[in-house]
Parts: C-alpha cells; sequence; structure tokens
C-alpha cells in the first residue's frame, strides 16, 4: 500500500491511497465468496457458480463495490497511522480507480488537528466566589432530609407552599374543554411548578372543600400548538390537603437514621458537604470563565469537519442517554417536533466551544510540560476499580490502548486546568446597583 498527504488550506488534508493488485484479487475473491449464494444460473447449483461465469455475465464490475468497501474498512487505518497526521474528523472517501489487475486508489479527505497560538494563561483574572455556608442553608438541607422521614397527614385549614392539594379539575379555553385537561383525586405539591404559571400559587390560602376557578395563561413556546399562548379556566374543587409532619431532630433520631450519634456530629456534616458542594461549584465557574478568556485571546483555525465530527459525537452520546431513560431519539423528537437536523444545530456551538477548550489546555499542558504518567493512569484506574468493587489488574485487563491513551489526554488536560488556576488571580465580583441601594439602605 502506498500513501501520499496533500495538505490542504483551513487544516484540511487529502491521503491518496493506492492498493496493490494482489490485494485487489483478495478483495474481489472475498466480495465473491460472499455474494455467491444468492446468485442462480440455470444448469449450477445455488452457490456453486464459478466466478469466472458471473463475472462474465454480469461484468468484472459485479463485485466492485463490496470490494472496494473491505478495502477502505482495512487500508483506511493503516493509511492513517502511515500518513502521521493527527486526524480529527471522519474521513470523506472518494474512490478513483478500481479495476481488476489494476491497483485500488482512493482518496480521504480529513481534517488535521489545528496549532494553536496561545494567548496569556498565567495571572488570568477569574472572580472570586463566596463558599461560605450560612445556617439557613444548613437548617434548609436538613429540613429536606427530615422531610423524607415525615409522616404524611391529613391538615386543616388553607393550604400553604410546600402542602399536597388533591384537587379535582377541568380547563378549558373560551368555555371550551380541552384534551388532558382533566383530572380527579390528582395529587399537586404546591410550589413545585408542575402546573403551568400561577396555577399552584392560585390554591394556596384555599381550604378542603372549596370550588374555585384558577385562570392561567398557556406560554407562547407550549407543547401543545392548540394552547400556545392562549387564556384557560380550570374549574377546581380542593378535596384534601396534606402536609408533612417533620419529626423531631434529636439525638435519637439522629443516631436511628444517619451514621452519626449527636444532632452536633450530623449537623457539622451538612455543614462540611454544603461547603464542599459549593467549593465544587465555584471551582467549576472558575475554570469556566478562565478557558472562556484563554480562548478569546488565542487563535486557531478549527476547520469545520472537525466541528461535525464532534457534533455527532455529542449526539451520540445524547441519544445514548435518552435510551438509558427508556426513549429511543426517534421518539424524541417525534415528541419535540425537532429533527436530527434541528438537534444538530442546536449542539453545534457547544461541541465547538468543547473543541476550543480542548486545544488550548492540551497547548498550555504541552508548553508547562504537563504530561501524564502510567502512575496517573492508575491511579484513575484504582478509582474506578474500588467504585465497582473490582481490584486494579482486573480492570487494566478490560483497558485498550485507545482508551489508555485518551485517558492520559484527560489528565494532562485536568493537570493543565489546575496549574491556570494556581496561576489565577481572583478578583471581587462587579458590584450592581441593587448592591449599591441595598448596603445603601442598611
Amino acid at each position: 500500500m502506498k500513501v501520499s498527504v496533500e495538505k490542504l488550506e483551513h487544516n484540511m488534508a487529502v491521503l491518496t491511497v493506492e492498493v496493490p493488485e494482489d490485494t485487489v484479487e483478495e478483495a474481489l475473491q472475498k466480495a465473491y465468496l460472499s455474494q455467491r449464494k444468492r446468485i442462480s444460473v440455470p444448469g449450477f447449483r445455488k452457490g456453486k457458480v464459478p466466478r469466472q461465469l458471473i463475472e462474465k455475465m454480469y461484468g468484472p464490475a459485479v463485485f466492485y463495490e463490496e470490494a472496494g468497501n473491505y478495502m477502505i474498512d482495512n487500508e483506511y487505518p493503516k493509511a492513517y497511522d502511515e500518513s502521521g497526521l493527527e486526524i480529527v474528523s471522519a474521513p470523506e472517501i472518494e474512490v478513483k480507480e478500481i479495476e481488476k489487475g489494476k491497483p485500488f486508489i482512493f482518496t480521504a479527505k480529513v481534517a488535521v488537528k489545528p496549532e494553536v497560538t496561545l494567548g496569556k494563561y498565567k495571572g488570568l483574572e477569574v472572580t472570586k466566589i463566596d463558599t461560605k455556608v450560612s445556617d439557613e442553608e444548613v437548617e434548609k438541607k436538613i429540613n429536606e432530609e427530615l422531610k423524607k422521614n415525615a409522616r404524611i397527614v391529613t391538615k386543616e385549614g388553607p393550604a400553604a407552599l410546600s402542602d399536597t392539594a388533591v384537587i379535582d379539575f377541568e380547563g378549558s379555553v373560551e368555555g371550551v374543554p380541552f384534551e388532558g385537561g382533566k383530572s380527579k383525586d390528582y395529587e399537586l405539591e404546591l410550589g413545585s411548578h408542575t402546573f403551568i404559571d400561577t396555577f399552584e400559587d392560585q390554591i394556596v390560602g384555599k381550604s378542603a372543600g372549596d370550588e374555585f376557578d384558577v385562570n392561567v395563561t398557556f406560554p407562547e413556546d407550549y407543547g401543545e400548538k392548540s394552547l400556545a399562548g392562549k387564556a384557560a379556566v380550570f374549574v377546581v374543587k380542593l378535596n384534601e390537603v396534606k402536609t408533612h409532619e417533620l419529626p423531631e431532630l434529636d439525638d435519637e433520631y439522629v443516631s436511628d437514621t444517619t451514621e452519626f450519634d449527636t444532632v452536633e456530629e450530623y449537623r457539622k456534616d451538612i455543614l462540611d458537604r454544603l461547603t464542599k458542594e459549593k467549593e465544587n461549584a465555584a471551582r467549576g465557574q472558575k475554570e469556566d470563565e478562565a478557558v472562556e478568556k484563554l480562548v478569546s485571546e488565542s487563535t486557531m483555525d478549527i476547520p469545520e469537519a472537525m466541528i461535525d465530527f464532534q457534533t455527532d459525537s455529542e449526539l451520540r452520546d445524547y441519544s445514548y442517554s435518552l435510551m438509558r431513560s427508556g426513549l429511543k431519539l426517534s421518539d424524541y423528537l417525534k415528541f419535540t417536533g425537532e429533527t436530527v437536523e434541528s438537534v444538530k444545530e442546536r449542539i453545534r456551538p457547544n461541541a465547538k466551544k468543547r473543541i476550543e477548550a480542548s486545544l488550548v489546555l492540551e497547548a498550555v499542558a504541552k508548553a508547562e510540560g504537563l504530561s501524564a504518567t502510567d502512575e496517573d493512569v492508575d491511579e484513575k484506574l484504582k478509582e474506578t476499580a474500588e467504585r465497582n468493587d473490582l481490584t486494579l489488574d482486573e480492570i487494566r485487563e478490560n483497558v485498550s490502548d485507545s482508551e489508555r491513551k485518551t485517558m492520559k489526554r484527560q489528565i494532562e488536560i485536568e493537570k493543565a486546568i489546575d496549574f491556570i488556576l494556581d496561576n489565577a488571580k481572583e478578583k471581587a465580583p462587579k458590584k450592581t446597583r441593587k448592591d449599591s441601594k441595598d448596603k445603601a439602605e442598611v
């Protein structure tokens, strides 16, 4: 096999691949063996017709398409390796010549990983984020946990936010009931925003036995087009109000329901967890801010084919996530009225951002010599093994060279992020007019 490379503008390249005659003959024979069971010729049993006779009857080109596909599938990966290029897209294949007794020639147009001219990456300014957890936040979290062990009881008196209203309702637009707008004994948590507009707010203050109208307006982008933007009236009967009766927070409750013995220990754990969550969220925001600034100050010529490739990859990931939720992509498209192309158009900007972020971070890692060692990879594999109750050796056996290479690349990106944040300068957030007004009022 011979491979020649022609570099084009905007980080594109064309590989011209020439496959020798003996390989072409092997591919044609393979195509014949694959197809002969489907070819019938009078005087011969099915599957026993000689190749020469089939080629004489139908022409030598009868096996070209399958043989060509077979050779492309087998020879392109070899050409990829031999080219020495860092290819970042699916190949655009074009067959140039296929004929019995001659070399098979095809081209593969590909995108090549672009070079990055880094902007300033040391001393980037990022917004300082307050990660202090207030007493109110701790109490809110504790109440959420208590609610999980609460008793549901019937409440006397008016409904309030967080209560559950058991209601009958029927909706109509201009006096005409609409499909899906009627239900009996529906349990609606007030404040959950399950229903549109101010529906739940209009139940607050009502008591069991009350009958009343709820007036709402469907959003302009409502899924059911016939209702979008329309004013509706729901006739509602409040059958019952349920509320959560929270258990008393004491040492006995804590020792029975948690790993702690005292309320003090439990409260400290809540505080520590909330602090960790805030710190992680703050770090994520600072990462995004720093990388966005670095991308804006760096230059790179990203080929469109590379963005297409990343978009297709993200669409596949999205499809898999839907499948894990029990929904096929085709069904999702039917429900939302979207098409594959409209979804691609929606996720394409994010795909480009991912590429830009990866490229600049890889460039930082290269500039600072931040390489990933085998020990770094083993540490990641060890974490995976512990999460899945496996040994390190068991995990290693199932990791391919390609996956290990991908892991090293990700570790280097993580090291680059750490380096950027370690060398960043935190600045106080800009004060808004509201902040200034609040301060003045105090």
